[in-house]
């Protein structure tokens, strides 16, 4: 048998209980020949009640010392799972990121995995033990903590699934991906195989159950992947090359909705190409993940520019603009946090026409303004006000066969 690389996820180690109960899953698979290798996030809403400490304190904390703080998460996890192992008769052993000496960028919060030394984990699973590596983490050349942003459990996962060569397997608390979260979309239909490229828009476009630069990750070196729920044994959804069967007929893949974002509006700038290069340059240096764009042309050389990134990274937007208007005083800006972003995600639209007509003319007829769009060859995000987003779900899933 081969290895395999299983990531459990916030909620499926949210307690003790949940603990022991996947302590049983990875026992079950390793009876059937397979080295297993799993990484886990930090339990429950740990994180969260971390980030919140450290919001007590102040509310623009430091970077690295965010990074010292968060990393302690992933460790109560992985020893207390490690124990549960060891407790039912299965030699076991945790690592942390540093320890496995998780190389990463250094950018604190958001940084990037660029190698991983696999000599500790190859010689522990000769030794037949079951190892447990915390998700999220790494370490810098200078042996600096970092994180990897919210999701990095998900591209901890393929990336040891691709040193080692081994299967990798995402469990979370939904048994698959689904045309859209059934939470927010009644009958929703779960999808039993989709592409990367697929995937990959649907992830970045707010689809929580795998972290996009996962998949993006997985996408490079051809690894599929497998997702499915922790406390079922549904069958779940299959990553990999070519997609849905039947992609003839089939327009729309998925949707997705984010109320994670905040539209902010520059204006006033210098209408150059220079100023784009400045206002987006630098966020892009911070980390920021800048997603919908749009620019308007006004007057006297100037021009007004509107874009979407994380709230969670607003702070770092503000700092930029701030700065610029120490040089420019006319530069003025606003933001707004009460926007749903909406994509609908699909192959089938590189041979469908007419997919956007009927989306506007959906939103139109229901009285639903559409403050931003943005289109490519497979997906279309539209941006509405807050209060209409659940409606504009019902209209989509119903007229583009999304539902059972």
């Amino acid at each position: 048998m081969g290895i395999v690389v299983q990531k459990y996820g916030g909620s499926s180690v949210a307690n003790i209980e949940k603990i022991k109960w996947v302590a049983d899953k990875i026992i079950s698979r390793y009876k059937q020949g397979d080295s297993v290798v799993v990484i886990v996030s930090a339990m429950g809403n740990t994180t969260n009640n971390l980030l919140a400490l450290a919001k007590d304190i102040s509310d623009d904390p430091d970077q690295r010392e965010m990074d010292m703080l968060l990393t302690t998460g992933e460790q109560v996890t992985i020893s207390l799972l490690a124990m549960a192992l060891i407790s039912k008769g299965y030699n076991s052993v945790s690592f942390t990121g540093s320890q496995l000496n998780i190389q990463t960028t250094d950018i604190h919060q958001n940084a990037r995995i660029k190698d991983i030394d696999v000599l500790k984990i190859n010689k522990s699973l000769e030794e037949n033990k079951i190892v447990v590596v915390a998700g999220f983490q790494g370490i810098t050349k200078d042996s600096e903590y970092t994180t990897l942003g919210r999701g990095g459990s998900d591209t901890s996962a393929v990336a040891l699934a691709v040193k080692l060569g081994a299967k990798c397997e995402i469990y979370t608390d939904v048994d698959g991906i689904y045309t859209m979260d059934p939470r927010r979309l009644k009958k929703a239909k779960k999808i039993d195989i989709i592409g990367y490229e697929e995937m990959m828009e649907m992830a970045s476009l707010g689809a929580g159950v795998i972290h996009h630069r996962a998949v993006e990750l997985a996408y490079n070196f051809k690894l599929p992947m497998y997702v499915a729920s922790t406390f079922s044994e549904n069958t779940g959804t299959t990553i990999t090359d070519g997609g849905m069967v039947e992609m003839e007929e089939t327009v729309i893949t998925g949707m997705t909705s984010s109320l994670d974002d905040v539209q902010i509006t520059v204006l006033n700038l210098p209408s150059c190409t220079k100023s784009l290069y400045r206002l987006f340059g630098n966020l892009g240096e911070q980390g920021v993940n800048v997603d919908m764009i749009s620019q308007m042309i006004i007057k006297n050389g100037r021009m007004n520019v509107s874009f979407t990134v994380p709230k969670e990274d607003l702070n770092k937007a503000e700092k930029n603009i701030k700065e610029w208007q120490k040089d420019d005083d006319k530069i003025q800006w606003e933001s707004n946090e009460s926007i749903a972003k909406i994509s609908v995600v699909g192959s089938g639209m590189r041979s469908h026409s007419g997919v956007a007509a009927k989306i506007f003319e959906l939103m139109s007829n229901n009285n639903i303004e559409i403050q931003m769009v943005t289109t490519s060859e497979i997906k279309i995000t539209w941006v509405v006000d807050m209060k209409n987003e659940q409606l504009a779900i019902e209209l989509i899933g119903e007229n583009f066969e999304l539902i059972k």
